[in-house]
Formats: structure tokens, C-alpha cells, sequence
């Protein structure tokens, strides 16, 4: 590890959960003008989220105060509840995507002015998005003369904005705009309207080329076993034309074909790229991180591997034409979609220099491979594990598991997981546990019994682990830090799926429960969206505690720094807030990461806290809860930082801007 110098606060925007909250945290080193800037969603088309901002440290952090503080309630027709965005700020302006609308807004970052707001009502279209609200944010783009911003709307449409008005660019596509759900290689059924087809993340901008992804509802309970295809597509960000595109489930004659057994790849949808996309620009390589096929948790309607399902794929950016690929699951069961953005670092192995792919897992691995040739680092076998005996479905025998680093975090289930604060306590997790297939990672999905099991309970599955706020990198010290729930029970039981609600031969469920449609945060709520119930249906999901107290035993949270040159741990620590029950129960527990930033809850209020890397911890609040996305910037010298809130009832959504 490098030496650093003792009186500055390392900065890396790392996106961390505790609790209801995800927060990222911010990072420096020695200040070099550019570096000021945010000028895409991860900092740079790299994924480190890093930036060597010095001027906040631990000498000034406590003194940090409120500049100005933004309501996005007006930029819809409702308040936002979810804001997950991370603003740009390039050239002095900060730019974000916020409200029910999804609305793009330009702010002055010292006074949190609203210089412009552009926002697109879409109808019908609109409101039958799966992917509504605001979204993670958008892009940027210039060429040292023009400036454009880019964003893709809840129906799936690419607009492209002047970055000084707001005003669509009529150069680009038709009149500033490109449907996206035309063009793309397949008919999106059932119509262009309600077709299941759109997109959260932010766009990417690489040299001249944009490239956007596809996402769709949550796979638990899916209609059909048939659904649109997620490709990917490159753009000209001048003219909008497509330049390329990826099909992430390959046409028949296409490598990976074959891995889709009786035709299946003909009808399976879904295999989309929700998640952030990282580029090389300097090699002309792009990093797709693939999601699950259709059905999160049944795969018997598409016997096979299923690439490039669970895959993290290379291809060129000029062509998108596939270099290499890694699939991280075989026939993908547990909906381990690759939910962040890959970290791209320069690292040393063996005192050679090695240009390298670094992909945090709900699973808890960390894949890291040559990003040139797709060569793992260290050594991913082929392990043997468990096959199911759910009716119809289609096991592989073995999955890749890297050898180094270890598993950050917990994936499986055993008994020695389970709450162990008194042997009464333990007694009763156990209990329950009983009721369920045990058993570690890649433990299949059991059908649901009244008798027993009520499904297999799971860790590192699709809550766990590392989720879409990914991990982050200091390329001065060749760290990655990656947040992960370490806590997050997924029971997955199926069950029968009544006709009426779908047309597969499982679906998730429980045994002696009603089957219900299991429905996404943020489903059916944006701007465009009818007024929701007052009582929200497709709840569904299992409690699994103990008289209110976690059925697992902590930590809840970990962070973890990875030496990426040795593939070794450098440090991990438990993170995030005690629950109440727990800590007025038993004791608190938890901490703060070195090197990042956490909301601790005190009572109603909440407190931001840091560490320097050497472990001294800082502390400043207090600031309401559920703080969800920040960026770091330097403006006219001075440093001030971006914190976006969701709403409570009463007060909607928030950007707040704090400065020394």
C-alpha cells in the first residue's frame, strides 16, 4: 500500500445501504483541475466513482453546513419517494435527473438555482413503463463546442437536450428524440405502447458513441415465459443512427445459440443490461454487465446454459462485436443479475502491469479478469453443486467460483448464520429454519410444501451481496471497497403458477399462501402512472425473523477493501445502523468504513459520520434519514458535495448541497 498523507480524507464516491438508506461517499487524493468534475455517473467511464478531491478532511468535516437545499416535488404530479440519482457536474453546472416526470434539471451548484428544466409527458406509454421515477440519471457529452445531455425517459425514448437551454437538438434522431423500442432487432409486443421494455440507469457516452441497455419488471412472478429481449445498442451522439447492436440472447446461426436448448432463446426475454456500462476508451472495449433471462427463480422453459444470461461480456466499441465473455451463473435460478457497473484498474500482479475488469456479485465474489484478453487473474474453477428436483427444470452440475479474492460476504445458509444472541433465540431461529432447505451458495430453489420445505432460504441472492451501487476504486492504491448486505434473506419457494396469472410451470410463492403478483419498488408510480391505491397490492413477501429481531445474526453490513495486486483482503468491517429492536434489546452494533461516509439514525434524526483510511473516525449531522445518492465536486475552489433524499409525506424529495 502506498503511503498517503495523514490530514487528508480519502474520497471515493462508494454507494453503500444501511438500512432504508443508500448513500454514496466521496474520495480525494492530489487535486488536479479536471478531476474536480463529475462529469458521468460513476465519475469516469471506468466505474471507480473516484475523485482526488483534498480540501475536505478530517481537520474541517465537522464544520460542513447546509448551502442550499432544491424540493423536486413539482417536477411531476406526485413527490418522489425513490431518488437514486447521482448528478453530473461539468463546466460549472450541475445536472440531474429528478420527480415522478423524471425530469431533467440544470442547477448553479453554489446557489442551487434551477437554471432549466426539461421533462416529457408520455401518456399511456408513460405510465405502463416497468422502469418509472427518476431514474439514476443521464449523461453527457461535447465536443469542446456543443454540449448535449442525454437521457432515456421512463417509455423508453432517447432524448437528447442543448446543455445550456434544456432544448432538444433537432439534429439528433427525430427532432431531438429516439424511440427506442423501434429498431431493435425484434417486435416489441404487445404493442409500442404497453410493450415491457425501458430503462433507469444513465446512459453512456463514449468518443462519439451512446449506448443504452434495456430493463424490465422484476422476474418473481412474470406473466409469460416469453418476453422482449433485452439488447444492447450503441448510437452516433450526433445524429442519433445506430451504429451497433448486441444481442444478449443470440439469434439462431450466433455464438451462444446452442446454450439455449428446444428454441428457447425464440421466445426468452428479459437478458437485458439495466445496470451502469463501463468503457475503455483508450483499448475501444465496452463491459456489459447481462441480467437474468426470463423467470427469476424457473428455468425450466429454457433448458440450458442460457448465454449470455449472468454474463459479463466484452465487446468493441466501434462494432459491438463480442471480444470475449464470462458467464459468472450458469442457468441463471437465483437472480444473481450483475447489478453494478464493472471497475476497470490498472493493477500489478506479479511486478507486471495488467489492465484489469473487476465485477462485485450479489454472490459476494469478486470477478477479476484481464480486460484485454477476459483471462481470470486468479484461477475461477468449476465447482460441483447441488441439483434440484423441481419438475421440468434444467440444472448445470457446476458453477465457476474464483479462488481469490474470497467471498466478501455471506452467500448460503447454515445454521452457525443464525441469530445467536442468547441459546434461546438461537433455538427458535432454528425453528424456522427448519421449516426451509438450507444449504451454500447455488443451493437450488425447491418447490413449496406445506410439510416442508417452504422453499430454500438464501443469502447473496437477489437482495444480497453487492446491488446496483456497486463498489469503488482508488487507483493510487490499487483498492477496490465494496459495500455489501451481508444479511439479506431471500426465501425462494415455488409454486404452481395459476393460469390466470401466468404461463410458466412455476413461479414464486409459498405453500398454503395466495399466489400473488410480486411487484418492484417504484412499479406503476411515476407521473404518467394512475393514482396508486391507498392500500398497494403484490406484497408477498415472507418475514423472517424472531419475535421482530433479524433471523440472522449480524453483521448486517460489511465493507470490504481488496487489494486488487494480491487479491487479498486489506480490511473488513461490519457497517450500518443497529436496528432498534436489536440495540435496545441487546447491544448496539455496527460501524463506518475507513475512507467513506454513513448516516447513522438518532431516533428521528440522523447524523453523517467518515473515517480517514487509517481508521480515525469523523462525525457531522445532523440531516433527516434515508439520504440515497451524492456526487463530490470542487466549484471555484471550494468543495461542496450533492445528497439527494427521498421523502417522507409531508416533505417530497430533496437535493441538498453542503460546503465547507
Amino acid at each position: 500500500m502506498r503511503e498517503r498523507k495523514p490530514k487528508r480524507l480519502d474520497v471515493l464516491l462508494f454507494l453503500f445501504l444501511a438500512g432504508f438508506l443508500c448513500w454514496p461517499a466521496i474520495a480525494s487524493a492530489q487535486f488536479h483541475p479536471k478531476d474536480t468534475e463529475w462529469p458521468s455517473y460513476a465519475a469516469d467511464l471506468a466505474g471507480t466513482r473516484y475523485r482526488p478531491l483534498d480540501q475536505i478532511n478530517a481537520a474541517n468535516f465537522s464544520d460542513l453546513e447546509i448551502a442550499w437545499r432544491i424540493k423536486t416535488d413539482n417536477f411531476g404530479d406526485r413527490p418522489e419517494y425513490k431518488l437514486e440519482g447521482t448528478p453530473l457536474m461539468v463546466n460549472g453546472v450541475l445536472y440531474a435527473t429528478a420527480g415522478s416526470r423524471r425530469a431533467v434539471i440544470a442547477l448553479d451548484p453554489a446557489t442551487g438555482e434551477l437554471l432549466w428544466i426539461h421533462g416529457e409527458h408520455e401518456g399511456k406509454r408513460g405510465g405502463a413503463a416497468p422502469r418509472q421515477l427518476s431514474g439514476r440519471g443521464l449523461a453527457y457529452w461535447s465536443d469542446g463546442k456543443e454540449q448535449r445531455i442525454l437521457y432515456v425517459t421512463p417509455g423508453f425514448r432517447l432524448i437528447c437536450l442543448d446543455a445550456k437551454t434544456g432544448v432538444r437538438i433537432p439534429s439528433f434522431g427525430n427532432n431531438g428524440e429516439v424511440d427506442l423500442k423501434l429498431n431493435d432487432d425484434q417486435d416489441i409486443f404487445p404493442d409500442s405502447i404497453a410493450g415491457e421494455i425501458g430503462m433507469q440507469s444513465a446512459p453512456v457516452v463514449a468518443k462519439d458513441t451512446v449506448i443504452i441497455g434495456a430493463a424490465f419488471r422484476e422476474g418473481m412472478t412474470p406473466k409469460s415465459m416469453r418476453n422482449n429481449k433485452g439488447y444492447v445498442r450503441g448510437f452516433d451522439v450526433r445524429t442519433g443512427k445506430r451504429l451497433w447492436i448486441f444481442h444478449t440472447i443470440p439469434k439462431k446461426g450466433e455464438f451462444g445459440y446452442v446454450t439455449w436448448e428446444k428454441g428457447s432463446a425464440e421466445y426468452t426475454g428479459n437478458t437485458g443490461v439495466w445496470t451502469q456500462i463501463t468503457v475503455d476508451e483508450q483499448l475501444g472495449l465496452v463491459y456489459l454487465p447481462v441480467e437474468s433471462p426470463t423467470s427469476d427463480f424457473y428455468g425450466g422453459h429454457r433448458p440450458g446454459n442460457n448465454l449470455f444470461g449472468e454474463t459479463l461480456v466484452c465487446v468493441d466499441l466501434k462494432t459491438g462485436e463480442r471480444k470475449w465473455h464470462f458467464q459468472l451463473v450458469h442457468h441463471p435460478l437465483w437472480d444473481m443479475d450483475i447489478s453494478s457497473a464493472p471497475i476497470l484498474a490498472d493493477i500489478t500482479i506479479d511486478g507486471k502491469p495488467v489492465k484489469a475488469v473487476a465485477q462485485p456479485s450479489k454472490q459476494g465474489f469478486l470477478y477479476v479478469f484481464d480486460r484485454v484478453t477476459g483471462k481470470p487473474i486468479w484461477p475461477i474453477p468449476e465447482r460441483p453443486v447441488e441439483v434440484g428436483d423441481v419438475p421440468g427444470e434444467w440444472y448445470s452440475p457446476t458453477q465457476p467460483i474464483p479462488s481469490k479474492p474470497l467471498a466478501y460476504s455471506r452467500n448460503g445458509v447454515s445454521i452457525d448464520d443464525l441469530i445467536d444472541f442468547t441459546p434461546a433465540l438461537r433455538e427458535r431461529a432454528k425453528e424456522i429454519a427448519s421449516k426451509f432447505h438450507l444449504g451454500p451458495v447455488y443451493t437450488p430453489p425447491t418447490v413449496s410444501k406445506l410439510e416442508g420445505p417452504l422453499g430454500t432460504l438464501t443469502m447473496g441472492t437477489a437482495s444480497g451481496g453487492t446491488n446496483w451501487p456497486g463498489g469503488s476504486y482508488d487507483p493510487e492504491t490499487h483498492i477496490a471497497y465494496l459495500y455489501a448486505c451481508n444479511a439479506c434473506l431471500e426465501p425462494i419457494g415455488l409454486v404452481p403458477a395459476p393460469k390466470e396469472i401466468s404461463d410458466l410451470n412455476y413461479i414464486a410463492g409459498t405453500a398454503g399462501r395466495e399466489v400473488e403478483v410480486l411487484h418492484g419498488p417504484g412499479e406503476n408510480a411515476g407521473a404518467d402512472s394512475p393514482k396508486p391505491p391507498k392500500k398497494r397490492a403484490g406484497g408477498g413477501f415472507l418475514r423472517m425473523d424472531v419475535d421482530g429481531l433479524p433471523l440472522i445474526k449480524p453483521p448486517y453490513g460489511t465493507i470490504t477493501a481488496i487489494n486488487l495486486d494480491k487479491g487479498d483482503f486489506v480490511w473488513q468491517i461490519a457497517h450500518g445502523e443497529t436496528p432498534d429492536v436489536v440495540r435496545l434489546c441487546i447491544r448496539a452494533l455496527g460501524d463506518v468504513e475507513p475512507g467513506s461516509v454513513e448516516i447513522r439514525f438518532m431516533g428521528r434524526k440522523a447524523i453523517v459520520r467518515a473515517r480517514n483510511a487509517d481508521g480515525r473516525a469523523i462525525q457531522w449531522g445532523p440531516l433527516r434519514p434515508q439520504a440515497e445518492a451524492a456526487s463530490a465536486w470542487g466549484l471555484n475552489s471550494r468543495p461542496l458535495s450533492e445528497i439527494g433524499f427521498p421523502p417522507n409525506a409531508a416533505t417530497g424529495s430533496r437535493l441538498r448541497a453542503r460546503r465547507k
